[in-house]
């Protein structure tokens, strides 16, 4: 783990990311990872940037989560599958003599939500006592229940140094009872996170949907300095509970003694997602507009990439860092890996070394994905071939420049040994014009935090 000071007295806690390699492939053809659904870096990211004017911390920085944050209107065709596929190639904006691939997932879109089966898991805890934390939350946790039917269910746990039920589960033609819960916590005390994890997943089972939605949301800033405090323990815990169907989405908190190193763990080992509200506008993206993140359409979604060393030189994996698997856990379905939600899309980006004998037409590579149902214990596999383009970066898709910004954008932040002459400038030049599907204002604010960080 890594402490960052901020601002030079509070201290948050982040995990440490060494970038991925490039990776001759004669030495290594297959790459192999897991996909990540989280967006809570970019919150993060953006909180440092817009609120505490500086620039954030490499180890804030997780690229795929900020590649991740936006939508990039993939379509949905496929009539077999709970995900759709596509991939693309074009010019690396830079460093033009190699080569971008983009891998985008999009998960089916709901016809008709079915029912869930909520509990809220909410730190009340000293720390959370203030409008950015525990406030943020009460604000979020009432949209989401504006948006939620009759039949679905809403218990909630708080954890101090005790652990209480606020409130038992009630059914959503009750809406004013579970807002006046919601409304009333407030927070004192230490923290006692371990004892309140086991009692959310209890009451999950208890009120369990056979096909619905069971999801724990978990609303912290991660200080868990009573009961179970190591990552590892609390890893452990998570791991045990995963194979109830339950899912979990955690939702980060303020800054001080924000500990994001662990809940991002948290997330990563129980079927979840993690976001980080940073600000009002971020709880109708999470609670609203993202609402299909609550609902997992497929999940331990793995991907593996061989490449064809006749084609490529070398590759590397932009982000997804503590997402990369070995080989062989592709085809071992004890694995976990990441889930997408409804309607959601997945974005992943190499970069690589062709070989110049490379034409347009050749298949640079192929890409196998595996998935599991949401209630299935056996994965499903999946294939794509890739092929060749001599597009440059301004010449692909919108997705494609979109994602290649952002992520120049991270490598810029990070700092990364592979930037070369690369410039807030030159992104803010890509997206010039570019930025067509925007129907909620993110990638226009995107725009605004490129120019932020370049004036910083």
């Amino acid at each position: 783990d890594m402490l960052c000071p901020i601002g030079g007295i509070v201290r948050d806690n982040y995990n440490q990311i060494i970038e991925n390699p490039f990776i001759n492939v004669t030495d290594e053809p297959t790459s192999t990872f897991s996909i990540d659904a989280d967006g809570a870096a970019y919150a993060n990211v953006r909180r440092f940037l817009q609120q505490d004017n500086q620039l954030p911390p490499a180890a804030a920085v997780r690229t795929e989560e900020l590649i991740n944050y936006f939508d990039y209107n993939y379509t949905f065709n496929s009539s077999q599958h709970p995900i759709d596929l596509n991939g693309e190639v074009s010019q690396c904006p830079w460093n033009t003599n190699n080569k971008l691939i983009r891998i985008g997932i999009k998960g089916e879109p709901m016809t008709q939500r079915p029912p869930s089966n909520f509990v809220f898991l909410v730190d009340v805890s000293g720390s959370m006592n203030s409008n950015d934390k525990l406030g943020l939350l009460q604000q979020g946790f009432n949209m989401l229940v504006d948006e939620l039917g009759a039949n679905d269910r809403v218990a909630i746990v708080t954890y101090s140094g005790d652990v209480d039920i606020a409130l038992a589960s009630t059914t959503c033609d009750n809406k004013s009872k579970i807002k006046r819960a919601i409304n009333k916590l407030d927070a004192d005390g230490s923290t006692a996170g371990g004892k309140a994890i086991e009692m959310a997943y209890d009451i999950a089972e208890q009120y369990f949907i056979q096909g619905g939605n069971n999801r724990i949301i978990v609303g912290t800033d991660g200080d868990f300095n009573v009961g179970i405090t190591s990552q590892d323990d609390l890893i452990d815990l998570i791991e045990e509970k995963r194979d109830l169907g339950v899912f979990l989405t955690i939702l980060g908190v303020g800054r001080g003694n924000y500990n994001e190193g662990t809940l991002e763990q948290m997330a990563n080992h129980g079927n979840g997602t993690f976001e980080y509200l940073d600000k009002i506008d971020q709880l109708t993206k999470v609670f609203i507009h993202d609402y299909g993140k609550f609902y997992t359409v497929a999940k331990d979604v793995k991907v593996q990439v061989q490449f064809d060393s006749t084609n490529v030189e070398a590759y590397r994996l932009i982000g997804y860092e503590n997402r990369v698997l070995d080989n062989a856990d592709f085809t071992n379905d004890s694995i976990d890996a990441g889930e997408i939600g409804a309607g959601q899309n997945i974005t992943a980006l190499y970069e690589i070394i062709p070989k110049q004998s490379i034409t347009e037409t050749t298949p640079i590579f192929s890409i196998d994905f595996r998935y599991k149902a949401p209630d299935a214990t056996v994965s499903i596999p999946l294939n794509l071939p890739i092929y060749n383009s001599n597009n440059t970066f301004t010449q692909a898709s919108e997705a494609m420049i979109f994602a290649g910004s952002v992520t120049a954008f991270g490598m810029l932040l990070i700092d990364s040994q592979y930037k070369q002459q690369l410039t807030y400038d030159d992104i803010l030049q890509w997206m010039n014009g570019n930025i067509i599907y925007d129907p909620h204002g993110y990638k226009t604010e995107f725009w605004d935090l490129v120019n932020t960080a370049k004036n910083l």
